[in-house]
């Protein structure tokens, strides 16, 4: 599994669609306009994806709490949306909970900057799948 890139072929087709929908809108929009372009495009492009998916805190044995994650694309890779010119630790933080409340492998963090689009891909430690 050394050197290996998990989901590359698709995580190439998910960060084509969010470079090609930064090119068109800018810098500029709320986190949901970018996400509902996203969405489009990735209807367009055939891409399977859920959005807005929610998962359950649980604690002791209890329900605490609702999270929901802006994508998850082919029930794979976990998308988190943020604009912004840098990775907040929280941000980070949070897609390493999505990815072990969700139990998949990869998040990637994109941050929609005023000079162009950054992504951090997250792997999630604990999945050894």
């Amino acid at each position: 599994m050394k050197g290996k890139i998990i989901y590359k072929e698709l995580s190439y087709q998910v960060m084509g669609v969010v470079f090609e929908v930064y090119n068109e809108l800018g810098y500029g929009y709320q986190e949901k306009y970018y996400e509902k372009a996203i969405a489009k495009a990735f209807d367009k492009k055939g891409i399977a994806y859920k959005r807005q998916v929610a998962y359950k805190i649980k604690f002791k044995g209890g329900f605490i709490g609702i999270q929901y994650l802006d994508f998850l694309i082919d029930d794979k890779i976990v998308l988190e949306l943020k604009k912004g010119n840098y990775f907040p630790k929280r941000n980070i933080e949070q897609v390493k909970r999505y990815l072990n409340v969700t139990n998949k492998q990869l998040a990637i963090l994109v941050n929609f900057t005023s000079t162009n689009v950054k992504s951090l891909r997250v792997l999630n430690i604990n999945n050894k799948s």
